[in-house]
Formats: C-alpha cells, sequence, structure tokens
C-alpha cells in the first residue's frame, strides 16, 4: 500500500524529495507558496549564473583582437540580459513542473502551518483551506536573506539579492555589504557591466570559509579589474546622504548609488506553527538526526531550514535520502564531501579540509601546487590567472582537500568530491588518466606535485 507523503516547499530540497517519493510509489503532494524551484531556480542559482553569462560573454568580447578577431563591442542591452535571465528561468521552472506533472505529484499553491504533530492547513491566495494528515511530511521551506542589525539599516532602501537580480537600470557605483560568495558573484556581474563596485567585509579576507590563499589570489584580480575592497571592517551605520548611500565604519566612511546587503541567508520558519508540534529548532534552524527525521518521527527536514550547509546541491541529496528514509530505507545522511562554488572570474571551487582547518585539527599534511599559467589548454584560451591545489595526509596519503582557482573549477570539483567522499587516496586522481589538452589536467599535476612526482613544473 502507497504511503502519503506531504513536502512542503517547491526549492531544490523539496521539489527533489517529492520526484524521489514518486519513484518509490509515494502518492505525494508538494506545498509551494510561491514559484516552484524555489530561491534557488527564481531568484538565486540560475539567475545569477545567467547574468554572470553575460558578462562574461561581455568582457570576453572586448578581449577577441588578442585572438586575432577584429570585432567591435559598442555596449550592451541591459534590459536584453535581463530578458534572457527571465526566459532561462521560465524555462527552468516550466521543466520543474512538467516532472511534477510527469511524476503524478499533486502540487498545491499555497502556506502550509500545523495544527499539531500530524496535521497541516493548507491555505491557498484565496483564502481557500484544506487539511492534510499524511503518513510522512518532509519540510523544505528554504532560507531568506539575513538582514544583520545595522543602525539605520531600515530606514534606507537598499538591495538584497533578489532585488539585486532585478533592477531595471544600473547604479553608477555599488557598496556591497559581505564578502561571502553572493556577495562576491554580484561584484563581478556589476564591475563587468561597468558599475564602481566597492565590498565591505568585516573578516581579514574574502570567502572566509574557503582557502584563504586562493581567496587572496582572487580579490587581487577583482582589485586589478577595478572593485574596491575594505576589509577587516564592520558597518556601524547606514544613512541616506541626498542621492546617495552612506555606510559608517567608526571614522571611516563609504557612499555609493546603491547598497547590497549580502551577508549570507538564515533559515525560514515563520509560519509553520511549530510550536503546535513537539518538532524543536535551535538557533533558528530545524533539528534533524543522521536520517534527517526531526523530533517528530514522521517529519524529515532538508536543506537550507536545517541550518547546515546552505547549498542547493546539498539540499537536493538531503532531500533525495530523506524521501527514501520516509518511504522505509533508514539510511543515515553524510554529506561530508561536498563541494562549495564561487561563479567568480576565474571560477573558485573547494571541496573537503583547507589547509587552516587541517592545521587547526593537528593534522600533518602535504600539499601540492600547479599554476594556471603550467597548463597548455588555460595558454589557449588565455585563462591563467590562478592554481590548484591538493591536501594529502603525510602518513597515508589519504586525499584531504582539493581547491581550485582556476577556469571551470565548478566543473572539475566532482572529481574530487567523489575521490573524497570514497575515501581515497591521492594515488586514485594520479593513476586515473586525464584527457590532453584539457583543464581537467591541472588536478591530477596537482595531485602529482603533492608527491613531488610533477611532470610540468618543478618539484
Amino acid at each position: 500500500m502507497e504511503k502519503t507523503v506531504v513536502i512542503v516547499g517547491g526549492g531544490p530540497g523539496g521539489y527533489v524529495a517529492a520526484i524521489r517519493a514518486a519513484q518509490l510509489s509515494g502518492k505525494v503532494t508538494l506545498i509551494e507558496k510561491k514559484q516552484i524551484g524555489g530561491t534557488c531556480l527564481n531568484v538565486g542559482c540560475i539567475p545569477t549564473k545567467t547574468l554572470l553569462q553575460a558578462a562574461e560573454i561581455y568582457e570576453q568580447a572586448k578581449q577577441a583582437k588578442k585572438f586575432g578577431i577584429e570585432a567591435t563591442v559598442t555596449g550592451f542591452d541591459w534590459a536584453a540580459v535581463q530578458k534572457r535571465k527571465d526566459r532561462v528561468v521560465g524555462q527552468l521552472v516550466k521543466g520543474v513542473q512538467g516532472l511534477m506533472k510527469t511524476n503524478q505529484i499533486e502540487v498545491l499553491q499555497g502556506t502550509a502551518a500545523f495544527l499539531d504533530d500530524q496535521t497541516l492547513e493548507v491555505v491557498s491566495a484565496e483564502g481557500e483551506k484544506i487539511n492534510l494528515s499524511p503518513e510522512r511530511i518532509i519540510l523544505a521551506t528554504g532560507s531568506q536573506p539575513f538582514i544583520p542589525p545595522i543602525d539605520g539599516l531600515n530606514k534606507v532602501d537598499y538591495l538584497n539579492s533578489s532585488k539585486a537580480l532585478s533592477l531595471e537600470t544600473l547604479p553608477a557605483s555599488l557598496l556591497i555589504i559581505g564578502g561571502g560568495v553572493i556577495g562576491i558573484e554580484f561584484a563581478f556581474i556589476f564591475n563587468q557591466f561597468g558599475v564602481a563596485v566597492t565590498i565591505v567585509e568585516e573578516q581579514a579576507e574574502i570567502l572566509p570559509a574557503m582557502d584563504q590563499e586562493l581567496a587572496g589570489q582572487l580579490r587581487k584580480k577583482m582589485t586589478k579589474a577595478g572593485i574596491n575592497f575594505v576589509l577587516g571592517r564592520r558597518v556601524t551605520q547606514v544613512q541616506k546622504q541626498k542621492d546617495e548611500i552612506q555606510l559608517s565604519m567608526g571614522e571611516e566612511m563609504l557612499v555609493a548609488e546603491q547598497l547590497l546587503v549580502a551577508v549570507g541567508r538564515r533559515s525560514y520558519l515563520e509560519g509553520l506553527g511549530l510550536e503546535n508540534t513537539r518538532i524543536q529548532i535551535e538557533k533558528g534552524r530545524l533539528l534533524v538526526n543522521d536520517q534527517l527525521q526531526t523530533t517528530v518521527d514522521h517529519v524529515y527536514g532538508v536543506g537550507d531550514c536545517t541550518g547546515q550547509i546552505l547549498l542547493a546541491h546539498y539540499a537536493s541529496a538531503q532531500g533525495e535520502r530523506a524521501a527514501e528514509n520516509a518511504l522505509g530505507a533508514n539510511q543515515a545522511f553524510n554529506g561530508y564531501a561536498t563541494p562549495g562554488c564561487v561563479y567568480s572570474d576565474p571560477e573558485f571551487a573547494g571541496v573537503g579540509l583547507t589547509e587552516q582547518e587541517a592545521a587547526s585539527r593537528g593534522i600533518h599534511y602535504h600539499v601540492g601546487k600547479f599554476p594556471m599559467k603550467a597548463s597548455g589548454k588555460a595558454l589557449a584560451m588565455d585563462r591563467t590567472y590562478g592554481m590548484v591545489k591538493v591536501l594529502i595526509e603525510q602518513k597515508t596519503d589519504k586525499l584531504l582537500g582539493v581547491h581550485l582557482l582556476c577556469e571551470r573549477a565548478t566543473d572539475l570539483i566532482g572529481e574530487a568530491a567523489m575521490v573524497l567522499r570514497q575515501g581515497g587516496t591521492v594515488e586514485e586522481i594520479n593513476e586515473t588518466i586525464h584527457p590532453h589538452p584539457t583543464v581537467s589536467e591541472v588536478v591530477r599535476e596537482a595531485a602529482l606535485a603533492a608527491k613531488k612526482q610533477a611532470i610540468h613544473i618543478p618539484n
């Protein structure tokens, strides 16, 4: 007999969970209050990458003469850039909607809240109410932008990551609070389209969760491109001055036409009626065990609402496992080898331990590095900035971490994640024949360097 499964939230955690549950013969209902696809598809991963691609093509066109190509670039049509972004998003949303129909998943448009441990009340936009009491519930309610408690911020009109994607016109200048992934990606978009960008980050370096040597290299490249940085300073006040936004950091001040607040995201659990249940939360996030169950056994949590790793691919992986467990699998979720990606220029990706993390844990390691300027394919592409870094444990040669600042880093990181996930050694990479000439070779070259066996650079 098929089990009834209700999933709250139609983002990459929720809709993937719905499909997997349907594949396992569950009778599935998906509840989404806005647009299916969630933040990632509608106002996150996909639209930002579409804008970044447009910015990259614009930059490449201006560099065409390096390759012997005579081309005249007269500018860009921002409205057309935005229209293409909307078309890409729309096509993917329709694709997910089609998958719901193909898998016979019922989709309810509305908000859901618990009346008790077992019962969900769903309210449509028109105010119609229905109650559902399924055998299994999966919560995938996602996250929302975190707004820091800065004096005066609530009195000015600022951008968050969603608003920044739909600007009808570009500002002349932009201040970005936050040098994490979101801030860095938006800095690239706006800078390449001619906006004067300044990033304020309270940590000593950008992208503090990633390899700091490579983060520093990326920042230097961004600085050369005209992006300004104020590091190690906290914004204490925001205020409007005529037609500009003014940031204060003690006695230091910065002004720009617009402000983007990009200091991360936090779990979204508002309005779920959790107070009517035995479901526990901690520090604003949903508590789940290694099988993704909440403190109410038949209710599961996946993705950003669990407050673990706020990435779409992590949410999807959790969604699959939660659906399997909801239908009887009882398997632990292991998200150890989850890659982190920054769609910068060049791209930045990492998986496993950074040098800072390995050192803090007292792990003795070797590091292998390979500069992109030694890659034949990178040279042919004129994409020689950056390098690849491989960390291995000294005694065992076990792979500890891989970090890439290079062209196509976000595609290449999958190889490292697979080896790391399997607990493999550096030999797993070194003994694998990589095609030539490709950018993928640089991963093996860095792995060889970790063993003092590099071929194309001195050891």
